[in-house]
């Protein structure tokens, strides 16, 4: 299928529910590398009506299949089945991504890429400013905010920085703060706070007939949360400054998450809370609307061995997480399930070393220029 450009009003470029949840927020919290984001409430998740489950599973497949969907043999859950969404518990929902977070490497993959990439992708932002302006749409507890300003502040020392933060969650910004607090060096960063989605953010601003413009926006881990991924890149583009960088972050289509989710999807519990897409889409996209952007693919994987053991509570809460369902191993259907294990064994999404088994969690970051 061929994702709609940022200038159309399709609704989203590829329709299924994420890689569990755990990803970052401007319509919801998630998580980011280094950064606990964690859903606040299903208002907070996303705008729009939810679709009713029946239409929205058969639109689902007929966008990312076609109508002869291979994978129509699978169970489809049905308002009467045990499986629901493992965002209808977010304490479990919690524990599974916590568990992620110790069995990947995602957090040392972004943290790399930051040390290594950010100076000169950076360069130029600042170029003859007094003070440079920073976006973070989806900023959860700062870890991450907090590193990427101290490469603003490397490239740019003694410059002012304004940094404003979009966060939908008032415990995540109070850790924000909280973490801003006992960080040195801080001296020349004003922080300003949005207890807002990104889309009341936008809507506010048009209300107001205000169109700042930024230096730098960065969207990481967010876009899974966003019902209008063509209008949200599309806004939050239009206010970059002329040499500025908006920079994206978001789970590879190489992604061993992009073959269990194309294959899997339709059968998992589905609900309106977050989408799927991954950085294939998003350069879809961008390619056809002719922006220019840079893309680089950041190694990631996780340890998913204990999945393969029956009764196993972390590969219970991994199957959760990997499925974004609540109890996968006790509520799914003996045949789905079987046919998920056998899926994640395969080559295209794990690979086996040194007797365990690890799942392909590669990470896309896309950088548009103006």
């Amino acid at each position: 299928m061929t994702s709609p450009g940022p200038f159309s009003n399709s609704k989203t470029s590829s329709v299924l529910p994420r890689r569990g949840p755990g990803g970052g927020t401007a319509v919801a919290t998630g998580k980011v590398a280094g950064q606990e984001r964690v859903p606040s409430t299903a208002a907070a998740l996303c705008r729009g009506s939810p679709r009713p489950r029946e239409a929205q599973t058969t639109y689902l497949k007929e966008e990312l299949w076609g109508t002869a969907c291979p994978s129509c043999t699978l169970p489809t859950p049905s308002m009467a089945s045990p499986m629901r969404s493992l965002l209808t518990d977010p304490a479990r929902y919690l524990q599974s991504f916590r568990l992620f977070l110790e069995k990947s490497t995602e957090h040392q993959s972004m943290r790399e890429f930051i040390e290594k990439e950010l100076l000169t992708l950076i360069a130029s932002i600042g170029n003859g400013k007094s003070t440079i302006n920073i976006l973070s749409v989806g900023g959860g507890a700062g870890e991450i905010d907090l590193l990427i300003l101290s490469k603003v502040q490397a490239r740019y020392p003694g410059v002012t920085i304004n940094n404003d933060v979009i966060e939908p969650s008032a415990d995540q910004i109070f850790k924000y703060k909280e973490r801003v607090a006992k960080t040195s060096n801080l001296e020349n960063i004003k922080f300003t706070w949005h207890e807002e989605t990104a889309y009341e953010y936008e809507s506010r601003m048009n209300a107001e007939k205000k169109s700042k413009k930024w230096d730098f926006i960065h969207m990481i881990q967010m876009l899974y949360y966003v019902k209008d991924i063509p209008a949200t890149i599309r806004y939050f583009h239009s206010l970059l400054e002329a040499q500025a960088k908006l920079l994206i972050i978001l789970v590879s289509g190489s992604s061993g998450w992009e073959t269990l989710w194309k294959k899997y999807g339709s059968s998992f519990p589905l609900n309106d809370l977050c989408t799927y897409i991954s950085s294939a889409d998003i350069r879809r996209m961008l390619d056809s609307a002719g922006l220019k952007h840079q893309f680089y693919e950041l190694p990631s994987h996780m340890d998913i061995t204990s999945c393969f053991t029956e009764g196993n509570k972390d590969g219970e809460l991994l199957l959760d997480f990997l499925t974004e369902t609540h109890e996968f191993s006790k509520t799914a259907p003996p045949e789905l399930k079987r046919q998920v294990i056998e899926e994640l064994k395969k080559p295209e999404c794990s690979e086996k070393r040194d007797g365990k088994v690890f799942f392909n969690n590669n990470l896309g970051v896309v950088v548009i220029e103006p």
